[in-house]
């Protein structure tokens, strides 16, 4: 663990979670995590600014697991068995019932979302509202901000299809958007964030955790930005957009994959585990009651020699069964309950390069990407046709594997018109592939 006073390291940012920061002069700041409109919408000091920046990326993480699992359910990439009947019964229609508006796998990561957002918000308001900051200071902020608000703006629309671009009144909130505008919305905020950071100078007025290391500064904190506008471009059909973005971003075709942001867990106070953690079934305890069962065509459907199948799966020692459900296997995806969770890591941009190049008709480039995914899986080069239809689903296999129980597959077979080539496995079930919007929401 760094201990560099830059940055909040793993312990600091636990702590921050639930503690206030003290200096040599002691401000009065608000709960990080429910802070006070009054206490920061006018004058707020560096102190309170800095804590709503903790709390913003101690809220990113809010929902994650819950989304990831329940969309990966429905998607077939995993069944969550546990105490809960919800998650082999609603989310995958059975018996033909309809997704609950109110359930929580509706209302998980849309309220999640927006709780974040409205830290994002308030940091933007207090930030352009007080005479404490410089110039450049106030931009760092702000791109910060509107860089986060983005990223949750994105994966709203990959479950909802659509969501609320403008929430800042919660008196006269803007319409549910759909998703060609949305997606506008979203581009346009990641423009404004990434000119932003640019005139941002060399460093922030605030320390981000170690989840952001060599992400911390205007400039490579922009390489995120940019990889997140890389991948808003990807769902908006633009290659040009896409390969503009990644240029500008930490995507290397022969850099490491695993670069990138991260989600940080921890168990001090005020921090949360790593929601996708599971602990392994052993021969003494062979049947884990509270388990991510992988789904069995993810394994049999593998190439021989897929080296991510072992490193992200196990075999059990004992089958599972549970309401009609099966699986041979259960997830080894984190080692630890505060092992690291990708934002987005370069493998994934690879995959995004490699999609954009498809889309522009140059299918050499999209094979070249699409090799270097194979070969770290320690798979042979390509040898399928080189068109555009073929690598297509080449690219959304290597995603498949690359990229399982991370929250991609269900959006994935939505966007290429797939969802239905998905396996029922219990007469009477369905396949969703849309999340509706939460009742609560409706206009």
């Amino acid at each position: 663990m760094r201990n560099n006073t830059k940055i909040i390291t793993r312990s600091s940012f636990s702590l921050l979670c639930a503690l206030l920061v003290f200096s040599c002069s002691i401000d009065t700041v608000v709960d990080p995590n429910g802070p006070s409109i009054d206490g920061v919408g006018a004058n707020a000091s560096k102190g309170q600014l800095n804590e709503l920046v903790t709390a913003i990326e101690s809220t990113l993480r809010n929902g994650l697991g819950g989304a990831t699992s329940q969309m990966g359910s429905m998607a077939r990439e995993l069944y969550v068995f546990n105490a809960d009947p919800r998650n082999t019964g609603d989310v995958l229609g059975k018996n033909g019932i309809p997704l609950d508006p109110n359930g929580f796998y509706v209302t998980g990561l849309w309220n999640s979302s927006y709780r974040n957002i409205k830290n994002v918000n308030l940091l933007l308001d207090a930030a352009a509202n007080t005479e404490l900051l410089s110039d450049a200071e106030q931009s760092g902020y702000s791109g910060f901000a509107k860089t986060v608000k983005a990223y949750r703006l994105v994966q709203l629309i990959k479950a909802h299809g659509k969501a609320r671009i403008v929430v800042i009144d919660p008196e006269n909130l803007g319409p549910i958007v759909e998703f060609d505008p949305a997606m506008d919305a979203i581009r346009a905020l990641l423009d404004e964030a990434n000119t932003e950071l640019g005139n941002a100078g060399d460093s922030f007025a605030f320390s981000l955790s170690d989840g952001f290391e060599g992400f911390d500064t205007p400039s490579t904190f922009a390489q995120f930005n940019r990889a997140v506008a890389a991948v808003a471009a990807l769902y908006d059909g633009d290659s040009a957009g896409v390969l503009s973005a990644l240029n500008a971003s930490y995507f290397d075709l022969a850099g490491d994959l695993n670069v990138g942001p991260k989600h940080i867990y921890g168990l001090g106070a005020g921090d949360q585990p790593n929601p996708m953690f599971k602990v392994a079934s052993t021969p003494d305890l062979p049947n884990n009651g509270d388990q991510f069962i992988v789904h069995n065509s993810w394994i049999t459907e593998a190439e021989a020699g897929d080296a991510r199948v072992a490193a992200k799966s196990a075999v059990r020692p004992d089958a599972s069964s549970q309401d009609d459900l099966n699986g041979t296997h259960e997830t080894t995806l984190y080692a630890t309950n505060v092992s690291d969770i990708a934002i987005i890591r370069n493998e994934e941009l690879i995959l995004v390069y490699a999609e954009a190049n498809i889309l522009a008709s140059d299918l050499p480039e999209a094979e070249t990407a699409l090799n270097i995914i194979r070969t770290s899986a320690a798979l042979p080069a390509y040898s399928g046709p080189v068109t555009a239809d073929a690598l297509t689903t080449e690219m959304l296999n290597q995603r498949r594997y690359s990229l399982w129980a991370e929250n991609h597959r269900f959006f994935d077979l939505r966007r290429y018109g797939l969802s239905n080539t998905l396996p029922i496995d219990r007469t009477g079930d369905q396949i969703f592939n849309q999340l509706p919007i939460p009742l609560s929401e409706n206009e």
